[in-house]
Parts: structure tokens; sequence; C-alpha cells
């Protein structure tokens, strides 16, 4: 019993000794804040209050949780790009991903990114801003989506490492939208830098390759100048229908899933259709043609086109987007050509006037030279242009089509002798051509038909068609093509067909030409060769 007794008074003893301990530190703690409350009398109690642990940023930050449309707040959104030295001492919400995150001290800086544009905001610890709340902020993953209330604010220099250079924002309130998973397959930031490495310091950063770009396209889609490239696809599209309609084309839809193929040859993708097969379309012609028969004078569609090529080459694809026009001339070929050429002037110009900021967007980290161009555009006829490379040394028949290599010497030859990335190339061997190309009428060995070309890469194929039909059936047998399967297309010229003419263009291509990209897979969202098939 004696050592139970001893045991509970040394207990006793040392509970007694530490809460005097811990009254000493709190009658010391309460010493230190009334000698502070002596020094600054003024000192404002939200400060204080920040300071001292109390959350005065507190229904200023958090989380929205799963938005599920319970109520519609009456806010307004400002644009990133709308965020100018014009709203200077405003305060605004804007709404984009976190790109970078710094956290040092008592302060946290993030660069908030909206597609092509991006700003600093800024959060101090002090009046309106808590610990809590730098806490918070400063651990949201980077790339989740976050909605801001800050004041712009002026910066004394540029921030050059956002589009928005002259102003920043400095935070009041942070909400999470939808947060990202805190590791990523690729930083946004690696994928987004230049390709071309000006220094020491550039060479040492991290370079995203293409097969981790597209694995992951979702988040290398978020880069920029990706944003900028697929906005500039956009224009080309909207810009090619504006020009069409203004000269009085209808625009069609045509299969993609028809009975024979539209072009003859092995490189068409062959499916099951119920009981039978079919295959994907290789192209609209024959369907446009047949608009053109039911006298509908002027045509285009814009969807997609499959070619079951095996090329693996950096411009090549096995789906891509077909920009498709037709039309009835009067009584030459050459009406149509023109039409075409005045396009592509309408295109080059609208995206020079309208597109001038994601074509910079895309030159920052894709460094290329401007598109040039003349009006009207220049044209050379086939044998010109088997001249001139035989002047630079090249061996090449009269009748032999163009080699790729070929192709790109004729560019830099036309570029240097007529400052020009974009001319047309008229009268093609007929025996390189598709069987409902019209011979030239003079010499059969040439036909009626062109290419167009940007920076020495073909961007459209077309001719003038064949619409006598018992020609137009000669010409397919001579191709090897079972007429039985396209007998309807034939057919539809035995009720009287305009002379007509027209052209495919690859919209990927153009955009890949147009910008001096080197791979068509930077302007397919999601790409399809040979080798892909995902995302």
């Amino acid at each position: 019993m004696g050592d139970i007794a001893a045991e509970g008074d040394a207990v006793s003893k040392k509970a007694l000794k530490k809460a005097q301990k811990d009254a000493e530190k709190a009658a010391r703690k309460a010493q230190h804040k009334a000698e502070r409350e002596a020094q600054n009398p003024n000192k404002d109690d939200r400060q204080e209050s920040a300071t001292s642990g109390e959350d005065v940023s507190k229904g200023k930050y958090g989380s929205y949780g799963m938005i599920q449309s319970s109520e519609r707040l009456e806010r307004t959104l400002t644009p990133i790009s709308s965020c100018t030295s014009k709203l200077v001492g405003q305060e605004v919400w804007v709404r984009g991903r976190i790109h970078v995150s710094r956290s040092k001290g008592k302060q946290c800086f993030l660069i908030l990114r909206q597609a092509c544009c991006s700003i600093q905001c800024v959060l101090a610890v002090g009046e309106n801003v808590s610990r809590e709340m730098l806490k918070f902020v400063s651990n949201i993953p980077k790339e989740s989506i976050i909605d801001v209330c800050g004041k712009v604010m002026a910066t004394p220099s540029k921030i050059d490492s956002c589009s928005q250079q002259d102003v920043e924002l400095s935070t009041l309130q942070t909400w999470l939208v939808s947060a990202s998973e805190a590791r990523l397959p690729l930083q946004v930031d690696d994928a987004a830098r230049p390709d071309v490495v000006k220094n020491e310091e550039d060479a040492l950063n991290i370079r995203v390759n293409q097969d981790t770009r597209l694995d992951n396209r979702i988040l290398d889609l978020r880069t920029p100048a990706n944003q900028a490239i697929f906005r500039l696809e956009a224009g080309v599209c909207h810009l090619f229908r504006e020009s069409l309609s203004k000269k009085g084309f209808v625009e069609i839809h045509t299969p993609k899933i028809i009975s024979a193929a539209s072009e003859g040859g092995a490189n068409v993708f062959e499916v099951s259709y119920f009981k039978g097969s079919a295959y994907l379309a290789q192209s609209p012609q024959l369907y446009k043609q047949m608009a053109i028969a039911a006298d509908f004078g002027k045509v285009y569609t814009i969807g997609a086109v499959f070619r079951a090529e095996d090329s693996n080459t950096h411009r090549h694809l096995t789906e891509f987007v077909g920009l498709d026009l037709e039309m009835a001339f009067e009584y030459h070929y050459h009406e149509v050509v023109d039409t075409i050429g005045h396009m592509f002037i309408d295109i080059f110009k609208g995206l020079e006037r309208n597109y001038g900021a994601e074509i910079e967007a895309i030159r920052r980290q894709y460094p290329s030279e401007p598109f040039q161009f003349l009006e009207p555009s220049l044209v050379l006829k086939y044998s010109e242009g088997v001249e001139m490379l035989r002047s630079a040394g090249i061996e090449m028949e009269d009748d032999e089509d163009l080699s790729t290599p070929n192709e790109k010497l004729l560019g830099r030859l036309v570029k240097a002798k007529y400052n020009t990335d974009f001319y047309i190339l008229d009268k093609f061997p007929l025996a390189v051509r598709p069987f409902y190309t019209m011979p030239d009428p003079e010499n059969t060995k040439w036909s009626n038909s062109y290419d167009m070309f940007m920076r020495g890469e073909e961007i459209i194929s077309g001719a003038q068609r064949i619409h006598d039909p018992e020609f137009l059936m000669q010409r397919a047998k001579q191709h090897g093509i079972d007429v039985s399967q396209i007998k309807s297309y034939i057919d539809s010229f035995r009720y009287g067909a305009p002379p007509h003419a027209g052209g495919g263009i690859g919209l990927e291509r153009v955009v890949m030409l147009y910008l001096g990209l080197d791979n068509i897979r930077k302007t397919s969202m999601f790409p399809r060769d040979p080798k892909r098939l995902t995302p």
C-alpha cells in the first residue's frame, strides 16, 4: 500500500508542475498580446484576427461541390481576354484552370488559364485573406477549374508568362469548380514549350513527344497553341462556307457508307453491311456530281473522308475532313479553277484579318515564316513545272506523276521565282488521274485537271468530270471498275448533265501548311492513322 501511495504522490507532483508551466506560458502570451495592443492601439481588428488564427476569409473560399444545377447564380464571369488595363480598379469574376501555382511564405501566385489566354492571380495573407484561405488555394491541384473574384490591378512590369501582361488579379474569393487529379500524365506547361531551343536554359527543359501527347490528347489540347490551332481550323471551315455561299453555292451532305469504292483502287475500308458489304467513302465525288446533274449548279460539302492507305507519313491520315466543292460551268473548266483560286484568297485574307492572335499564339510554340500568296493566284502548266524541275537537275518523264520530294522542290523553286507559297498546277497527265477525269481535247496525253499547292505540298486535286455516260462507262472499264457497282452514278448523266468540275481539299493539311507545321497530327484533333485508333 505504501508503494502505491508514493507512486500517486509522484504523479500528483508532476501534474502540478505541468499545470504551473502551462499557466506561466499563458500569462506570458497574454502579456505579449497586451504589449502589442499597446504599441498598435489603432490596428484593424480584422488584420489582427488574421494573424492570430481567426479565419477572416470564411465564406470567401472553398468548393462548390458537384454542380448539379441546383441554383442559378446571378453572376457575370468576365473572359480572361477582357481583363485589360481598362478594368483596373474593378472587381471581376473569372473562371479558368490553374496553370501554375507557387506558394511562398504568406503569398501565393497562380496563373489562371482560359483557352489561349492567361492571367496572374495574387493572394497575400492580410485583412482580406486568411492563412486558411492561402493554404486551401495553395493545395488545389494544377489543371483544376476555379472561380476567382479579384480586383484588377496594374502591374509595375510586364508579366511575360501570361497573355495579360499589364494587369493581375488581387484575389478576394476563390472557389473550386472541378478538381483535377494531382498526378498528371503530362504537364501542360511542358507540352506548351517552344519547339525551337533558343538558349542553354531552354535545352534543359522537358519536351513532350508526339505519342505521349496523342495518348493524353485531352491535356495536350489545353496548350495555348493547340487551342489556337483548332480555333483557326474552325475559321478555315467558316471562311470556306462564307466564300462559296457568296458565290451562290449550296451546302449538301453526302453518304459516307457506299456500295462501291468511289475512286477505284484498293485504298478503301470495307465494312459489313447487314448480309453484304459496303465501303467507307473515299470522297463525296460521285454524289457531288449527281447533285450537279440534279440542277443544283454549285455545291459544297464538309465531312469525313476515309482512305485505307498504309502511309505513315507527316501528311497522311486514314480519316480526315474533306472540304469538297463541285460546280457547273458554262464553256471552260478554268471558270472553276478561277473560282477555287479566289476562294483560297478569301480564306488566306480572312485568316490574316480575323485570326492574328491565334496565329501569334501558334508561332510562339511553332515558329514559321508568314504565308505568302499572290492575287490573282499563280497558275502554271504541269509541263512548265516539269521543266523547272529538270532545270534544277531532276530527271523525270513528261507524263510522270510528281513524287513528294519533287513536289517540295517545285514549291521551293516557285517560291524563289514568284514569291508565293500558293500556286496552281494545271493540265496533269491523264494516266495519273481518276477514271472520271476529262481528257484534254487537243492531246489525250494530258487532262483537264489541276492540283493546288501550299508550301510545296498538294492540298487539292480537281478536274473537269466526264459528263457523257457512254464515255464515262468506257473510262471506268479501263480502270478495272465494275460498272454495275456504279450504275446509279453513270445513269445520273443519261438525262442530260451540264459540264462541271470541282475538287477535294484536306482541311487538316491546309491548316498544317498555312501554319508551317511539321506534322498533320498537330491539326487533327483526334488523328487516325494506320497505327492509331485511340483516343
